[in-house]
C-alpha cells in the first residue's frame, strides 16, 4: 500500500534522524555530519492581465513542501569517503484546472495534477587533501551553473563534479551533468536550454560539461573568475568575471562585472547562437542601507542561453523577467534596508525597478518592458519559533513582448529544523 502524504513527511524526518546512527562510520564521519528538514509553505498568485475570456486569467496555487538535506562528514584516512542525501515532498493544498501552472506542482492549465509528489536522491563523495569529488544528485551553486530554488522544491541534477582548493585563494570546479529533476517534477529528464529557434526545435541534451574557478587576492577584496560551460549539441559559453569590494570610511563599495560569450555547439539543435552578454552590478552600503545600480546588454544573434530553471549569473535575472532577449539593454535601480540597525533583527526588505528596451516586441513593435519588485522578509531570531521565516514577494510587469502584462504575489512561510 502506498504511503499517505503525512506518512511520507514522517518518513523524511525519520530518515534524517536515522542518519545520526551510522553503524560503520568513524568519528569524523559522524562529528562533521549535519542534517536539516525545511518546512516550506508557498502561496503564489499570478494575475495574467492580457488574456481573453477563452484563455487562463490567473495562476493561483497553494502548496506545502518538506525538504530534507543531509551531509555526512568523511571517514578517516588519506582518502575519506562520505554520503549526501536529499528528499523532497510536495503537497497540494489548493489548486484547480483553471488556476494551475504556477510551477509549484506538477500540473498545467486544464489539469490541476496529483495531490502530492516526492523525490529523493543521494551522492557519494570522496576527499583527498583539499579536493572533493561527488557523484550522484547535485545542486551546484556556481557562476556557470546554479541550481534553481525559487518554487516549492529545488532543482536537482544528476552527474559528477570536483572541487579543489589546494592553493590558497584559488577554487577550481569541473564536472558533467547528465540529467535534471525540475522543480515541479519527480522524474529525471535530459537537460534543456532556454534558447531555441522554434517550438519544434529539439533543445535537449544529455551532457552539460563545465569547468572553471575563481581566485581571491588583495586581502580577499578582489576576485577574478574564468568559466566554461557546454550543453552538448546546443551551445557553449565562456564567462569572464571580476568582483571588487572597497571599504571607504563607513561606506562599503562594490562592483561585479560579468561577460558571457555564447556560441552554438555541435549539431546546433537550438539553431544559430552567437551572442555576448555584459552584466554590471554596482553597490554602495552605509549602515543599514545598500544602494545598487545594474546594467545588462545582449549583443549578437539570438537571446542569451542558459539552462532551464537555473539562476543565471546576471544582474537583471529577477523575480519574473530576465531581460535576455536579442539586442535587449536593461538598467536596474535597487534599495535594500536591514532593520537590525533599528532594533528589529531578522527583518530585511528591498525594492527594485528594472527597465529594458531595444528588442523586437509583438508584431514588430519597438520592444519595451519593465518590472518592479518589493520583497520583505522576517526570520524570528530567538524563542520557540526561532528560524521561522516569513516572506512576501510582490512583482509587477509591463511588457509589449510575448509575456505581456502581469501582477504577482508570493507568500512563503518556512521553518528549518536542525536534525543533527
Amino acid at each position: 500500500m502506498s504511503k499517505t502524504p503525512l506518512a511520507r513527511a514522517v518518513a523524511l524526518a525519520t530518515l534524517g534522524a536515522s542518519l545520526t546512527l551510522p553503524s560503520l562510520a568513524q568519528a569524523d564521519f559522524i562529528g562533521d555530519s549535519k542534517a536539516t528538514l525545511e518546512l516550506r509553505n508557498f502561496y503564489m498568485n499570478r494575475d495574467l492581465r492580457d488574456t481573453t475570456a477563452a484563455q487562463q486569467s490567473k495562476r493561483e496555487e497553494w502548496a506545502q513542501g518538506f525538504i530534507l538535506k543531509a551531509e555526512s562528514g568523511f571517514t578517516e584516512g588519506t582518502v575519506g569517503f562520505g554520503l549526501d542525501a536529499y528528499a523532497g515532498l510536495g503537497l497540494k493544498l489548493d489548486s484547480s484546472d483553471e488556476r494551475a501552472g504556477t510551477n509549484l506542482l506538477p500540473n498545467a492549465f486544464g489539469n490541476e495534477g496529483p495531490d502530492e509528489y516526492s523525490e529523493a536522491t543521494g551522492a557519494v563523495k570522496v576527499r583527498l587533501s583539499k579536493t572533493v569529488a561527488k557523484v550522484g544528485g547535485l545542486m551546484p551553486k556556481l557562476p556557470i551553473v546554479s541550481s534553481g530554488d525559487s518554487r516549492l522544491l529545488p532543482q536537482v541534477f544528476t552527474g559528477g563534479m570536483i572541487t579543489s582548493q589546494e592553493i590558497d585563494g584559488l577554487t577550481l570546479n569541473g564536472g558533467q551533468l547528465r540529467e535534471v529533476n525540475f522543480r515541479n517534477s519527480t522524474d529525471r529528464q535530459d537537460i534543456s536550454a532556454t534558447n531555441y529557434t522554434s517550438a519544434a526545435s529539439p533543445r535537449d541534451s544529455d551532457r552539460y560539461n563545465f569547468a572553471g574557478g575563481d581566485y581571491k587576492f588583495n586581502g580577499g577584496n578582489t576576485t577574478v573568475g574564468l568559466w566554461y560551460g557546454e550543453l552538448e549539441d546546443i551551445y557553449d559559453q565562456k564567462l569572464y568575471n571580476l568582483i571588487h569590494v572597497q571599504p571607504i570610511g563607513d561606506w562599503k563599495l562594490g562592483a561585479n562585472l560579468a561577460y558571457f560569450d555564447s556560441q552554438n555547439n555541435g549539431a546546433r539543435r537550438a539553431g544559430k547562437i552567437d551572442n555576448d552578454l555584459t552584466s554590471l552590478n554596482l553597490w554602495a552600503g552605509l549602515g543599514a542601507h545598500t544602494f545598487r545600480l545594474g546594467y545588462q546588454k545582449v549583443s549578437g544573434h539570438g537571446a542569451f542561453p542558459f539552462l532551464n530553471e537555473t539562476d543565471p549569473y546576471i544582474v537583471n535575472y529577477i523575480q519574473i523577467l530576465d531581460f535576455t532577449r536579442e539586442d535587449e539593454k536593461s538598467w536596474q535601480a535597487r534599495y535594500d534596508v536591514n532593520f537590525a540597525s533599528y532594533g528589529i533583527p531578522g527583518l530585511t526588505a528591498f525594492v527594485r525597478y528594472v527597465t529594458g528596451d531595444g528588442f523586437d516586441g509583438v508584431g514588430g513593435a519597438s520592444g519595451k518592458e519593465w518590472e518592479r519588485d518589493v520583497d520583505i522578509s522576517y526570520i524570528i531570531q530567538e524563542g520557540p519559533l526561532k528560524n521561522l521565516g516569513l516572506r512576501w514577494r510582490n512583482a509587477m510587469v509591463r511588457s509589449n513582448a510575448s509575456i505581456g502584462d502581469l501582477d504577482e504575489n508570493r507568500l512563503i512561510v518556512s521553518y528549518t529544523i536542525p536534525l543533527m
